[in-house]
């Protein structure tokens, strides 16, 4: 199966209430990192690996989502202004981007499965990605979709190791510390999104559900679904915090989820 051919769900909805120092005029998803919104990081990571196609659920602030891309050649291009006859060409080349993208209304409080729910009318094909507009990994996300299609269950999601926000104790039985780790890689697994669904995960979906809990349980519970082990890093945005942890990280050139070239 092509990556092209497989379009992407991400969810850019909810409120960011963590990171309301961020997010009083914008969505979680138009946070930047270095130079761009960390929704544009999430679409180079999945370009990356071959998929152009997008489907953006959107909801709190989405006015925000699509303006970005109703001007995002002049975002990324250069741009000539002729006011004598008012022409705007753009300059360099084609749109660095070949993406395809559907900006979709999934309503402003509406949960993470209602709102995969809304856009079944988007996925016409058999198998699709879907993600979160605040996740990154340094992920082979092509990987992760023929281990899905090897596997033949209904859902595959990516099981990472997330890095702890404290450090990490080792405490002997008279109270000294015999070994201090400063925020060592967890070693067990959690959900880092990253799905990989068939069609039939609409049955489980419905318009007010929250992914995460009765989907995913039921589809446990049906052995339907699959774990990717993704070995490598994970970052999410959830707070102010992780904001600047990982705009330093892009800063000093250590963004391991950076794959694509300039």
């Amino acid at each position: 199966m092509n990556p092209a051919d497989v379009p992407v769900v991400i969810l850019c909805g909810g409120l960011g209430t963590r990171l309301r120092e961020e997010t009083e005029a914008r969505p979680k998803p138009m946070v930047e990192i270095g130079h761009a919104p960390i929704l544009w990081h999430v679409m180079k990571l999945y370009s990356h690996h071959g998929f152009r196609r997008f489907i953006l659920c959107l909801g709190y602030r989405s006015e925000v989502i699509k303006e970005f891309f109703r001007n995002f050649e002049h975002w990324r291009r250069d741009l000539t202004v002729d006011f004598s006859n008012g022409s705007r060409p753009h300059l360099g080349g084609p749109s660095p981007e070949e993406w395809r993208i559907t900006l979709a209304e999934t309503g402003r409080d509406t949960m993470t499965g209602g709102r995969i729910q809304r856009i079944q009318q988007y996925i016409t094909g058999d198998v699709f990605m879907a993600t979160y507009g605040d996740g990154l990994a340094d992920i082979d996300l092509a990987a992760e979709l023929r281990f899905h299609l090897a596997h033949g269950k209904a859902a595959t999601l990516a099981a990472v190791t997330p890095v702890s926000r404290f450090g990490v104790l080792d405490v002997r039985a008279d109270g000294s510390i015999a070994h201090f780790r400063e925020k060592p890689i967890l070693e067990e697994r959690v959900n880092g999104g990253f799905y990989v669904f068939n069609r039939s995960v609409f049955d489980y979906l419905t318009p007010d559900c929250v992914l995460e809990e009765q989907p995913m349980r039921q589809l446990a519970e049906n052995d339907l679904l699959m774990a990717y082990r993704h070995p490598g890093a994970f970052y999410c945005m959830d707070t102010y915090r992780d904001y600047l942890s990982l705009n330093k990280l892009w800063d000093d050139h250590e963004a391991r989820w950076k794959l694509w070239d300039d």
